[in-house]
């Protein structure tokens, strides 16, 4: 690797300092003022009267605003418009937006908000995803995917096992809560400073909430303290309020949620419950497999059509099932509108078919390992909505773990010690992962990147790219760098800006780096193409001869003694254009969800995932001792920050395997509403020993510098310590009979270690 690919994150040290700054963070403009949510105390209602009169007395409120203030449309519906900004008629969620209190500080909103009256007509709440689908309660019509014959195949199968499993919902829990700061600007514009990953989507609702064109919204985003999906559409409603205050009364206006408002007024990964039914041969091969999953989408669609889309294309993971048929409901419940989560509905629908190949390995008296290894992706295979498997290394992956981390042996030593131990039992299990990369929705899968060159030689590069912690802009500096061949000092990564990239698809789905990445790489070839011409022009010789960058201009591989900075000023002398922009749209994705057939995905990750866990069988508590890991990197292009995030997305997939619990109670209150009631993992939850090893790799063509996506395919290798846990309870208790309800707490662990199934 060259060393401009040798970067450390080029945020770390402005972190360790405390100078990296986030909207909070912005020093306030005089006279700007404060604005605090007043939310639904109710789950489901018709809203009877509200007065606002007493808070609108007090002093230092300069306005409540409700629906009837909203000059446009009282819409934020980004797929489906069916979320109103501000509840009118009735409420359907506790948390939901009613009123917005503008103060001239913080302090005296809150005052101001427990002096709102609201009467509202109660109605049922319905809080469960499968209640909801008995009532025909849905956000968007059901979705299947399919495949050969699903009745035919089972009942031709050897061996046929049904069950049914749930996975609960996951806060993001973002350092940085739901923040927007907005400025009254000329003739008539706004400009908001967001903590969003989604600027374009906040622009394009803001403008529609205010009744005015885009071009009059600038949306700015420097960085996120976090987001994991929970900005990526959630962050829209924070900004339109801060910019409707703005015009209704002229002064910049800041809204940062408390933490317990963010808790309680937003959405989560969304929780689903599942049956399934799995046929297999005399040999193992799965050979069918029939599931439906009903997805708690909360009260409005949010992106909830999307995720359950993503579910359905993940739902057979790394395996080839030539006979399918899984169907998904989108159902409506009086929750917060559930949202984008890091993988995006791929681990729900993953655990899914985990789950079923565990149940039929229990079953049958073998190892789950036996069934996974035997129905391995390979290259050519279908999956279920019709692309052919390319490049499909789960088997090389499963081998390279299972030689470097000495699984055979491992097995055996965990068997010995689950004989000889009586009140502490291990278990071990496998996860492999195949993550398709791409938006599904084929017009998001496009990137612009604007590159200026100044005069002195340093470089000032704009993409639609959002840096939330992942190291986007580090990569973007290396592809920049790369491209210019110069030293990524001279580089500067500008803020986010509506302004300066237009029509910009969120940082999500990994693929930040990968479109905005190639869309910069578009740009600094076309000006490193006019560089050369120049100095050719100049030096009276073919462009083909001169080579350009950081060591000065090269003459068919010799010193011309012209420096980068000389060729830059001489460039600008003669009128070169130093300024490019490139536009990138990811070749060959197709779907057509009217046959659910298609391309979706420019390339899959792969990997695996062994791990093993300690169970303490009087408390039930437990440790993860080890992962070990084979991930497809590609030809990584930073090492570090991807293996940060390795350890990181599995550190979050282990906490919504095993301890992150969502409760409401019977009224839709939610009662895990604070980090004395949710359990996020800490240092003590984390495993003894994390080990990833890179497949070795060309890469795929359609990544950036041919190095993979890395931000969340690897949060599914925490499922694998749902089924290493079974395992172990099932070491100590043989009578359990393994079910499938995540997470599994240490109070569930402790009940299935006692309990006796028939």
């Amino acid at each position: 690797m060259s060393a401009c690919y040798r970067m450390k994150n080029i945020d770390s040290i402005s972190h360790v300092r405390g100078e990296s700054l986030y909207v909070d963070d912005i020093p306030e403009t005089g006279g700007t003022l404060h604005a605090v949510v007043f939310p639904s105390p109710s789950a489901h209602g018709v809203i009877k009267r509200l007065d606002t009169s007493h808070a609108t007395n007090l002093r230092g409120v300069q306005a409540v605003l409700t629906a009837p203030d909203i000059p446009g449309e009282n819409q934020i519906g980004g797929v489906i418009p069916d979320e109103p900004l501000f509840a009118e008629d009735k409420v359907e969620f506790i948390g939901q937006p009613v009123a917005l209190i503008v103060a001239s500080d913080e302090a005296t909103a809150r005052k101001a908000r427990k002096l709102i009256h609201i009467e509202i007509e109660e109605l049922e709440p319905i809080t469960d995803a499968r209640h909801a689908f008995e009532k025909s309660m849905f956000l968007s019509p059901p979705q299947t995917f399919s495949s050969g014959d699903i009745k035919k195949a089972l009942e031709e199968c050897e061996y046929v096992f049904e069950g049914n499993c749930e996975s609960g919902g996951q806060e993001h829990m973002y350092i940085e809560g739901q923040a927007s700061y907005a400025y009254p600007g000329e003739k008539g514009s706004i400009r908001i400073v967001s903590s969003t990953q989604g600027p374009t989507h906040v622009q394009k609702t803001a403008a529609a909430v205010l009744g005015l064109p885009m071009h009059l919204i600038e949306v700015d985003v420097n960085r996120l303290g976090g987001g994991f999906g929970g900005k990526e559409d959630q962050a829209t409603a924070y900004a339109c309020m801060a910019a409707l205050a703005v015009v209704k009364l002229n002064k910049p206006v800041k809204l940062v949620l408390h933490r317990l408002d963010d808790m309680m007024m937003t959405g989560k990964r969304h929780p689903y419950s599942a049956d399934f039914k799995i046929g297999l041969s005399a040999d193992l091969r799965i050979l069918a497999y029939q599931a439906r999953l009903y997805q708690n989408g909360g009260a409005a669609a949010d992106l909830s059509p999307a995720i359950l889309d993503r579910s359905l294309f993940h739902s057979t993971n790394a395996y080839y099932i030539p006979n399918t048929q899984v169907t998904a409901y989108s159902c409506k419940t009086n929750l917060p509108p559930n949202t984008a989560f890091r993988g995006f509905g791929g681990p729900q629908g993953m655990f899914v078919i985990e789950s079923a190949i565990a149940r039929a390995a229990h079953e049958l008296g073998t190892e789950a390992r036996t069934i996974q290894e035997k129905n391995f992706l390979r290259n050519g295979d279908l999956f279920q909505y019709g692309q052919k498997a390319t490049g499909a290394s789960i088997k090389k992956c499963y081998r390279i773990a299972s030689k470097e981390f000495r699984v055979s042996e491992l097995a055996s030593e965990i068997r010995t010690f689950n004989k000889k131990n009586r009140v502490q039992k291990k278990g071990m299990a496998m996860m492999p992962v195949c993550f398709g990369i791409s938006f599904t929705n084929k017009q998001m899968n496009q990137a612009r990147a604007l590159v200026h060159i100044y005069q002195d030689g340093s470089v000032g590069v704009s993409t639609g790219a959002v840096e939330m912690g992942q190291g986007v802009n580090t990569k973007i500096v290396q592809v920049v760098a790369k491209a210019l061949s110069i030293d990524p000092a001279r580089i500067k990564i500008e803020t986010t800006n509506t302004t300066r990239v237009s029509n910009t698809s969120p940082t999500a789905a990994s693929s930040g780096a990968d479109l905005n990445g190639k869309a910069a790489e578009i740009a600094c070839s076309r000006l490193v193409s006019r560089l050369k011409n120049a100095v050719a022009k100049k030096l009276g010789t073919k462009s083909s001869d001169v080579t350009i960058g950081e060591k000065g201009v090269m003459l068919n591989g010799k010193p011309a003694g012209i420096l980068w900075e000389e060729a830059v000023k001489d460039a600008y002398r003669e009128r070169v254009c130093l300024s490019e922009q490139g536009h990138y749209a990811t070749p060959g994705v197709e779907f057509d969800k009217s046959i659910a057939k298609g391309q979706p995905f420019a390339y899959h990750v792969y990997g695996v995932a062994f791990v093993t866990v300690i169970v303490d069988c009087l408390r039930g508590t437990y440790t993860v001792e080890s992962v070990n890991i084979a991930h497809d990197f590609g030809s990584s292009m930073n090492p570090e920050i991807d293996l940060g995030q390795v350890e990181g997305a599995l550190m979050q997939g282990i906490g919504w395997m095993t301890m992150e619990e969502l409760a409401w109670d019977k009224n839709g209150r939610y009662l895990s509403n604070s980090l004395s009631t949710y359990k996020v993992p800490d240092i003590y939850s984390a495993p003894l020993e994390v080990n990833c090893t890179p497949l070795p790799s060309r890469g795929h063509r359609k990544a950036i510098l041919r190095s993979k996506a890395i931000g969340e395919p690897p949060l599914m290798y925490g499922i694998g310590t749902y089924f290493a846990l079974q395992n172990a309870i099932t070491a100590f208790n043989p009578s359990y009979r393994p079910d499938f309800n995540a997470p599994l707490t240490p109070e569930k662990v402790l009940m299935r270690l006692y309990s006796r199934h028939s």
